[in-house]
Formats: structure tokens, sequence, C-alpha cells
């Protein structure tokens, strides 16, 4: 190829429908120089600056997939680090809740902590430390739904909006409750109360969510109809706990682990190991699903639990519990 810049003539061939928008590092790739690109962007001229070093090769308003091309290439001067986040993220992710692209003032770029980069025009730039993996949306690298989900969260004020954008990730199966509720506390947005709101009506979500996927593995796997949300406790003593399903001739339970990672989880996870361990003294086993097991590798937890059911005969019988509904 040679360097010797393009006449305005030959230009007309980069502005066909997939190169629409170029940044002047791939413009000098393609021989066209800071003078020849000045010349195209001039009052009336076919081109025009869009963002710092990014032309919209038309003269007219960009389309949503010129905006987002064009975040990109402002942002993304090295490879994989940028990507889009925030409500522009949930858009692609064709979310209900969230605005259409059109709609939208600043598209939300997500770029390293060390970047020299500001807002400016339509970008907003969302700053980690630690840059997650993209997901390829319709060709563009964009944020896992979580943490896009949680960038949308930190700009927005109002509980209803919050709470429809958090219940549509987990109905729509995009992600499981504790994901999210990771990502909210990682950019501390668990200190809000109305977010804080939003999250408790997202792990109710999410636990009945799971609970119907425990009920579809008993009904569609064959196993025995066992006893539904109980509590056990000793005759007479103390309170074991409850769990979600129970064979008493089995002495076997299943329980959901529905917590969600907050600052408290260690002290949640404690107290949720001795109390398995108390029962499993006693001769109960108590198997321990995930709702990201249940919906991934339903058929596995089914073997699981019926391997325990099956083994019951050659263990020793257990303490007698008396159960009670929950």
């Amino acid at each position: 190829m040679t360097n010797t810049p393009l006449s305005p003539r030959p230009l007309s061939h980069l502005a066909d429908d997939r190169r629409r928008v170029l940044s002047a590092a791939q413009l000098r790739a393609h021989g066209v120089s800071a003078a020849e690109v000045g010349a195209q962007c001039r009052a009336g001229g076919p081109w025009q600056q869009f963002l710092p070093g990014v032309y919209l090769l038309h003269p007219g308003p960009p389309t949503s997939e010129e905006r987002l091309h064009a975040a990109l290439l402002y942002a993304d001067r090295q490879p994989s680090e940028a990507m889009i986040t925030g409500p522009a993220a949930l858009a692609l992710y064709r979310f209900a809740a969230a605005p259409p692209l059109l709609s939208l003032d600043r598209i939300d770029v997500l770029v390293p902590r060390t970047r020299r980069l500001r807002s400016t025009g339509c970008v907003r730039i969302v700053r980690t430390h630690e840059m997650p993996r993209p997901v390829e949306v319709t060709g563009l690298p964009v944020a896992p739904v979580a943490r896009a989900l949680a960038d949308a969260v930190a700009q927005i004020g109002d509980a209803p909006t919050v709470r429809r954008l958090l219940t549509e990730a987990v109905r729509g199966g995009h992600c499981e409750p504790a994901v999210v509720v990771r990502e909210l506390n990682r950019l501390r947005l668990l200190t809000r109360p109305h977010v804080v709101d939003a999250v408790d009506s997202l792990l109710a979500e999410g636990r009945a969510l799971a609970e119907d996927r425990l009920y579809e593995m008993v009904r569609t796997q064959g196993l025995p109809e066992p006893l539904w949300n109980v509590d056990l406790r000793l005759p007479g003593g103390p309170h074991l706990g409850g769990v979600d399903a129970y064979w008493p001739d089995h002495a076997v339970a299943v329980e959901l682990d529905t917590r969600a990672p907050r600052q408290d989880d260690d002290t949640l996870w404690t107290e949720y190991t001795a109390k398995r361990e108390h029962m499993e003294r006693l001769g109960i086993t108590v198997v321990h699903i995930t709702p990201r097991k249940l919906r991934d590798a339903l058929e596995q937890q089914a073997v699981v639990v019926r391997t325990a059911l099956m083994a019951a005969g050659d263990r020793a019988p257990a303490a007698y519990v008396v159960v009670l509904p929950r």
C-alpha cells in the first residue's frame, strides 16, 4: 500500500456500511493524512469529527451502532482495553426494562483504572481495577450482565427502576442473584437504601425460582415426593433448622444455598456449616444445592439426591426428629 494521501474522490470507498466510523489511526493506515481529514471535516464537508480522534464518514447524525463503535474507538486505543457497560450494555442484552439505545445521552465504556481518559461527548468513562472478560454481543465487546447491571444501578436513584432491572436479570436467566449482589457489593452500592430494598426483592425472586426448579427436579426425575419446606427439631430439644425438602424415611434433607455475598457472609457461612454438621451428627444426610446447579445441571443434581436416598439403608438409623411446617 502506498503512503501517499488519497485524493477526495477515492475516499468514498471508506464510507461503506462497514466503515462509517474510523479512528485517526485507522485513517492513517488507509493513507489519509491529518490535513486531508481536516479538509473532509470542514463546514459542510462530507465527514465530521464525532469524538476526539474518531470520525463519522458521513454528514448526518450517527446511528446507535455508530455511536457504540465510536465510543469503543475513542476508549480502546489498545486491544481489549474497553467494553460497553451500563444501560447501553443492558440494551444490547435486550433488557425490556433498559432504555433503548437511541434514547441514551451517554454510552458507558468500562476501561482499566490506569487509562488516562476523560468522559467526553456521548462517552462516559467507567474505571475498574480489574477488567472482566467481555461478552461479544452483535460483534461488540460488552461487560458481563452482572457488571453492566451494577454500573447501570450506580446511576439510578429510584427503587422501582432498580428493582425492575434486577428482577429481569434473574427471571430472564441472565445471571444468578448471588452474582449480581457480588457486583453491587464490589461497587459499594449496598449502602444505598433503595438498592438494598431492590436486592431483598431480588433474593426473594431468586429463591422462588430455585424452589420451582427443585420441584421440577423431583417431578421430572422420578424422585419420591418429600416433605417440602419444613423445620426439624429434636423432641423436646433445640431447633435444628429449616430445610427445603426432607425425606423422613431416608433421613435425607435438601437445602438450597441462596445466600448472597455480603459483608456478613462469613458469619452466615459459619452458621450454615454448624447447622449442617449438627444434622449430619444425628445421622441426617444434607444435600447442598445451589440455584445455579439446578439451572445448569438439574439431572446431575437429581442423581446426587437419588444416590443419597439409596444409601440410606447402608447407614446407621438416624436420630428421631420432629418435623414441623415452616
